[in-house]
């Protein structure tokens, strides 16, 4: 089953803790994630870094299916921010995009966070 990659996996996986190759089977990222990914190469301090990053990213945005925010994944957006709001349990903007994005898509969602995506109700949830 497809998943949607969580930034976490992917630090996980460049600091060599998971097997990238392994990783790269039958996942997605969501355009919040591929925005989470480039952020931090632009803020990675010294050049041989930064090229490092630099080059783990763009392997990543070259090989791996991007899934946008649209309209659609909006909606959905929308619903489950209110669920969360009403029930006072938000979680953070970035991680509910991924969320939408992965609920639209009928995918799980690849994570080593254990606080956040727990709390959306009917998120399948693939720990890393």
């Amino acid at each position: 089953m497809a998943a949607i990659i969580d930034t976490s996996v992917l630090v996980a996986a460049e600091r060599g803790a998971l097997d990238l190759d392994a990783l790269l089977r039958e996942v997605m990222l969501a355009a919040i994630t591929a925005s989470e990914l480039l952020h931090g190469v632009h803020r990675m301090k010294g050049a041989v870094a930064r090229a490092h990053a630099h080059l783990f990213v763009d392997r990543l945005l070259n090989v791996l299916p991007v899934l946008p925010f649209d309209l659609e994944v909006a909606r959905v957006h929308a619903l489950l921010s209110a669920e969360l709001s009403s029930r006072g349990t938000p979680i953070g903007a970035h991680d509910l995009l991924i969320a939408a994005t992965a609920v639209h898509a009928g995918a799980a969602v690849a994570t080593r966070d254990r606080r956040s995506f727990p709390r959306i109700r009917g998120l399948r949830i693939d720990s890393w």
